[in-house]
């Protein structure tokens, strides 16, 4: 099932992951399997892409991270074939990936000779990068009527959803909170007319995708295979540039109505 409706939907370069995600998550439509499982998988299948890092097992190591993007495709492909919407999975999806992009980057900065300064640059680089695929992606959704599960401001705590605690939802929320506020709060700043304009073109959100986070870990994964790991840290804080471009580009040519 799609995120979006057919008229709206664009070729978004993170979501390579989504057509074998489907299929796993068809795999496991009828099973015990939730959702839940899935992200804890992905979780599994990062870190054993960092063990594989550190012991210079490169190739091997770039297929888990483009695994744990096909997982992670999966688990939401897995919500909606089940009709199991929630916001706990949503929190726990993440809070997972960031601590995992910190985690990769930190391997990778224990890897190499950079500065823990590039290396926490480079952190906020690329989540600030992935803050910008997301405003604006989840903007397009909840204007097309798309998947709402996300919200465009998450200021407050959303009531649970069926099957789910709202204990659990609240003390998730807390979590996110602490990990995105700031750099939800900087692209808010950034961009906070963004909401008011039409619907977002096709063009647009593929080169917004490019910062998507599957295909940030398509990059990593390239990036060993070619065995090029002593630059990925410089190479994300150089990809932050586009952060100005793409927002320029919003201001620029898809004003508010």
């Amino acid at each position: 099932m799609a995120k979006l409706p057919k008229k709206y939907q664009f070729l978004d370069l993170s979501d390579y992951g989504r057509p074998a995600g489907h299929w796993i998550a068809s795999q496991l439509k009828y099973t015990r399997f939730t959702p839940i499982h899935v992200t804890t998988m992905f979780i599994v299948a990062g870190l054993i892409a960092i063990g594989l890092i550190l012991y210079e097992h490169y190739i091997t190591a770039a297929f888990f991270i483009i695994l744990k993007s096909i997982l992670d495709a999966a688990d939401g492909e897995l919500s909606r074939l089940k009709n199991t919407p929630s916001y706990t999975g949503r929190y726990y999806d993440s809070i997972a990936d960031i601590i995992l992009n910190f985690s990769f980057l930190l391997t990778f900065w224990y890897i190499s000779e950079d500065s823990i300064i590039y290396m926490l640059i480079a952190f906020f680089g690329i989540q600030l990068q992935g803050t910008v695929y997301n405003y604006y992606y989840v903007i397009l959704r909840n204007a097309v009527k798309g998947d709402s599960t996300s919200r465009i401001f998450e200021d407050s705590v959303p009531k649970a959803l069926k099957g789910e605690s709202q204990k659990t939802v609240n003390i998730s929320y807390k979590i996110y909170d602490i990990l995105y506020i700031s750099f939800d709060k900087i692209m808010y700043y950034m961009d906070k007319n963004a909401k008011d304009s039409p619907p977002f073109p096709k063009w647009f959100m593929t080169l917004v995708s490019m910062y998507g986070l599957g295909f940030q870990l398509l990059l990593i994964a390239l990036m060993l295979v070619f065995k090029l790991q002593a630059y990925v840290i410089p190479f994300f804080i150089g990809y932050s540039v586009l952060v100005l471009v793409f927002v320029s580009l919003r201001k620029i040519f898809l004003k508010p109505l």
